[in-house]
């Protein structure tokens, strides 16, 4: 259930859930969470978190419990917390099988053992944030690839250095590099028109790219076997695998 990462819950908090009434148990952390919200307990809540914490990138995630602690009143504002205090643990959250517990439509998560593992919620601080660095980051890559809506993810493979952008209405592109240049340098590559592919309900998904006869496919591996790395680039030509590296997740 810790394994669950941020943009799993994402998917599934904007679509139409059927949560489980809550059992009697997990009401009970449910409702010492809300009483310490209420009572802005942050070292209490910080003790209740899963960490890291994931925020919407390109906002650092949370590491710890100190990093929390200074970063709450950034995370929960008085919307949030009127949310979480307003409500009650036998009507507002449900268990939504195995993706964990969430209240209302899902902007706060809590696994079955009474950890917090995503805020899907956005304060007006956190989305100022995300603006400055999305701005920032504009300013810091290449001329060619500095027009995007979003950061998706930067990966990297023992060869190649990757970079994913959302460039708005189910567009994304792909640029990569070999893996010791900077983003700063002009892209080996460049593709745009990528789309992303959700597989199954288990939050793993793809995005793919097509450059003629060939295909660049970057998994994101959420729940797999036992020793699946993080991510994996494939790329086939005329439909027969020329490579696959694994790839580690520089941001996400």
């Amino acid at each position: 259930m810790k394994k669950l990462i941020y943009i799993t819950l994402v998917i599934f908090s904007v679509t139409n859930l059927s949560g489980q009434e809550l059992k009697k148990e997990y009401q009970k952390f449910i409702q010492t969470f809300i009483n310490n919200v209420k009572g802005d307990k942050k070292e209490a809540i910080a003790n209740m978190i899963s960490y890291p914490l994931k925020r919407e990138n390109p906002i650092p995630v949370i590491k710890n419990k100190t990093e929390f602690v200074k970063r709450y009143s950034e995370i929960f504002d008085a919307v949030l917390k009127e949310e979480i205090t307003s409500s009650k643990p036998d009507k507002d959250w449900s268990e939504v099988g195995w993706r964990g517990i969430m209240l209302n439509k899902g902007n706060v998560w809590f696994d079955s053992n009474g950890k917090l593992i995503a805020i899907n919620y956005h304060s007006k601080f956190e989305e100022d944030l995300k603006t400055k660095l999305v701005s920032s980051q504009k300013q810091n890559v290449h001329s060619s690839i500095a027009k995007f809506k979003s950061p998706v993810c930067v990966l990297e493979t023992s060869k190649f250095k990757i970079r994913i952008d959302d460039l708005g209405n189910d567009n994304y592109r792909y640029a990569s590099w070999s893996v010791k240049q900077k983003m700063s340098e002009k892209p080996d590559l460049i593709i745009q028109n990528g789309k992303l592919i959700a597989d199954g309900t288990g939050g793993n998904h793809s995005y793919e790219f097509k450059k003629g006869n060939y295909i660049y496919t970057c998994d994101i591996i959420v729940l797999g076997e036992k020793g699946s790395p993080p991510a994996r680039l494939i790329i086939t030509q005329n439909g027969k695998e020329i490579l696959s590296q694994n790839t580690k997740i520089v941001s996400l």
